[in-house]
């Protein structure tokens, strides 16, 4: 499945991630999307998308907790 196929906020997601050029967490995904990274609760169905997106492949999570964009 191509990456223009997914929804336009998992693309955001991805385009996040790729920029970060490294592991990133989750608050530094959510910082870079301009959500209030201030409040727990708005990161967690970030963290959601994030553990889905890598579960299908498009992001490699790693044991630390953290997401990178697989190769």
């Amino acid at each position: 499945m191509a990456e223009s196929a997914l929804p336009a906020d998992y693309q955001r997601i991805l385009a996040a991630v790729r920029q970060a050029g490294g592991p990133v967490a989750t608050r530094a995904v959510g910082e870079a999307l301009g959500l209030d990274t201030g409040v727990r609760g708005k990161l967690e169905p970030l963290r959601g998308k994030l553990t889905k997106l890598a579960g299908r492949g498009w992001l490699h999570q790693r044991g630390d907790g953290r997401f990178t964009v697989r190769p």
